[in-house]
């Protein structure tokens, strides 16, 4: 399982090093690198097992719906396989590095079945989002109910 955060930065060629504590999980999850794709304007890294999981998830779904239908183009046909090299490091396409604008300066945070790869500025800004979502009712209570 992939858990906390840490921030990192990404070198001249767009490499990044995935922590020890990730590489692990990601032998134990298919293979010795990830799969990495777009959302909410940050990159979602998967085991080579866990893509696999998610794209049935997806295709289970997108069977129904244009939006859905359109979400598996963009989520899975801009998805890369990315293997670490010899240092655990990756390299992250040029096209997936300017969709989440990172530059220099990242966060790789652990979300349990996946990480994410931010830029520092977005998670900054994620981070005031989710103090703004505590403010409301409906989230405290959503909260509430995981018995947090």
């Amino acid at each position: 399982m992939f858990r906390g955060s840490s921030n990192h930065t990404i070198d001249e060629k767009g490499r990044i090093i995935i922590p020890s504590r990730f590489r692990d999980i990601l032998k134990a999850g298919g293979g010795d690198g990830i799969m990495l794709s777009r959302l909410d304007s940050s990159l979602y890294a998967y085991t080579f097992d866990g893509w696999k999981v998610v794209e049935g998830r997806i295709m289970e779904r997108t069977k129904k719906s244009a939006t859905m239908r359109r979400f598996r183009r963009v989520f899975i046909g801009g998805a890369f396989e990315c293997n670490c090299d010899k240092q655990g490091r990756i390299l992250i396409p040029p096209t997936l590095r300017e969709y989440a604008g990172v530059k220099k300066e990242i966060v790789l945070v652990g979300s349990v079945d996946h990480f994410e790869i931010w830029s520092r500025k977005k998670w900054a800004k994620e981070g005031q989002l989710f103090d703004e979502d505590m403010e409301k009712e409906e989230t405290r209570s959503e909260i509430d109910e995981l018995g947090l």
